[in-house]
């Protein structure tokens, strides 16, 4: 069906850059929101960033001023472009799609791409 495939994690030392893309690939109409969410060990998945097909967006108050999320509709892709990076933001970033069906609003996620901030 849907997959969301992630790519752009990595290590990067504190102050730098990264950028996360995450493309939807299958058989895909629309798309709602798309997102970015933060897994990190012993706490539940929490939101990072989200867009909607408006490129209204909105951000967890610790990335505001630092992270952009920003979506290509005809590529059907989400991208997370993260600056001034600290060590607090290494988690797993995991990618978020939300697909209109009959039935009401289906979540796919992403596999999951890790990002390392050292100090």
């Amino acid at each position: 069906q849907v997959q969301l495939v992630e790519t752009g994690g990595g290590l990067v030392q504190s102050g730098g850059s990264l950028t996360l893309s995450c493309v939807a690939q299958g058989d895909i109409r629309a798309i709602d929101a798309m997102g970015w969410y933060r897994e990190v060990l012993g706490e539940e998945r929490d939101v990072v960033a989200s867009i909607a097909p408006n490129g209204t967006a909105t951000y967890r108050e610790s990335v505001k001023g630092r992270f952009t999320i920003s979506r290509d509709n005809a590529k059907k892709t989400v991208y997370l472009h993260m600056n001034n990076l600290k060590p607090e933001d290494t988690a797993i970033y995991v990618c978020h799609a939300a697909f209109p069906t009959v039935m009401g609003t289906y979540d796919y996620w992403g596999q999951g791409t890790q990002v390392t901030v050292s100090n």
